[in-house]
């Protein structure tokens, strides 16, 4: 069994686009997790081999990711159509608190009770919660009298709806201490 702890504050520049706007993202991580580590070739005679395992656990997600988009990066479109947006500030968390979590890794020890890790894996979270608003003029129409606040409730709706959100990506490296 592992039981463990990731969290910190990330942020990564253009990461996220949806109809031409660009999002920066400021993520604010916080999971605990309690996962089952099986080792299918544990009983190798081979170290490499008995170093891999197969992860499946829980974690605990407590995780929000704020969006900002401004003029730094050119003008924002929203539907295809300029803005005069000074910037669109959003927020995107995940509503399943606690989720499934499946992962591959290697963990070679290095001595009887240290050892090292690596490990990749997916929470499935299912989809994520979003909030868009904007900085600037609210009634601007974008294509047939729709509004920009309706404009920006389908682009929540895009990304709330999108597969591709269903699944948050794990990498984990680190010291592991057997006892």
């Amino acid at each position: 069994l592992a039981l463990g702890y990731n969290g910190g504050d990330i942020s990564w520049s253009d990461d996220l686009s949806v109809d031409s706007v660009k999002y920066d993202v400021d993520m604010d991580n916080s999971v605990a997790y309690l996962n089952a580590e099986i080792r299918p070739w544990g009983a190798s005679q081979n170290p490499w081999a008995q170093g891999l395992y197969v992860a499946a656990g829980v974690g605990y997600l407590d995780s929000e990711y704020g969006l900002k988009s401004n003029t730094n990066s050119g003008t924002i479109k929203i539907d295809g159509k300029d803005t005069n947006f000074s910037a669109v500030n959003g927020n995107v968390s995940f509503d399943n608190d606690i989720a499934p979590y499946v992962g591959f890794g290697f963990a070679p020890k290095i001595t009887k009770n240290i050892g090292v890790f690596g490990e990749v894996g997916a929470y499935y979270t299912g989809n994520p919660s979003v909030t868009l608003t904007n900085s600037g003029a609210n009634s601007l129409d974008v294509n047939n009298n729709q509004t920009i606040g309706s404009a920006l409730a389908e682009d929540v709706n895009k990304i709330e709806n999108d597969d591709k959100y269903e699944w948050l990506p794990v990498g984990k490296v680190g010291v592991s201490f057997h006892f």
